[in-house]
């Protein structure tokens, strides 16, 4: 005797097989997120390249503050003779990111001759195409990504697929780190914004409105 299985089962378990497929993809991305924001690479490299955050007529936010002091203890251990600072600026800013960052680095003891500042981008992603291409005009092509943790991976990630050989060494001081339920937003957000990276190729700096560079 044949059991026929009614269509409404079917459909209810192709159902909940999404379900449980897009969550555990959402679980594993979330924690990919957490593991890499905990790790902190630091091999000899040829550039630390610092990504850009808000900075007010040249004074880096805090945030920003907090990356460029990271990048500089990076130097000063050996990881790189230069660092590269990058990002764009908003309509009417007298600085670029990349300026304010750099500027930070020499009037913190960091030689001029020793920062390079890519002033272009907008988004992770374009400040990091700009990036890659000032540094494989060097004939260069490692470099270790200072961020904020929770966004190591997605840069990391973005950073390997313009072509530079990316390790991620992030900063665990500044606002972001600060409290337990700013980490929870920031990972949630992350995992988001990774996501729509990865299946579409274009940048998410604003999926969850953080802000976050």
């Amino acid at each position: 005797m044949t059991s026929h299985v009614p269509a409404a089962s079917w459909i209810r378990r192709a159902v909940l097989g999404v379900v449980l497929v897009a969550l555990l993809v959402l679980g594993g991305t979330a924690f990919r997120v957490w593991y890499v924001a905990r790790a902190d690479d630091r091999p000899q490299v040829d550039a630390i390249v610092v990504l850009g955050a808000a900075q007010y007529n040249g004074v880096p936010s805090k945030i920003f503050e907090a990356r460029l002091s990271h990048a500089k203890d990076l130097y000063d251990e050996g990881v790189a003779g230069h660092i590269v600072t990058s990002g764009g600026n908003r309509e009417g800013d007298a600085y670029t990111e990349a300026e304010a960052g750099a500027n930070w680095l020499v009037e913190n003891g960091v030689p001029s001759a020793s920062t390079i500042a890519v002033g272009e981008g907008s988004d992770t992603l374009r400040s990091l195409q700009a990036v890659a291409d000032a540094i494989h005009a060097r004939g260069w092509s490692t470099a270790v990504i200072v961020s904020d943790p929770w966004h190591s991976l997605r840069a990391g990630t973005m950073a390997e697929d313009v072509g530079l050989e990316a390790f991620t060494s992030p900063t665990h001081t500044g606002p972001i780190v600060q409290t337990r339920e700013t980490q929870a937003r920031y990972i949630f957000r992350e995992t988001g914004a990774l996501l729509y990276y990865r299946l579409s190729k274009n940048p998410a700096d604003n999926i969850g409105g953080t802000g976050l560079r």
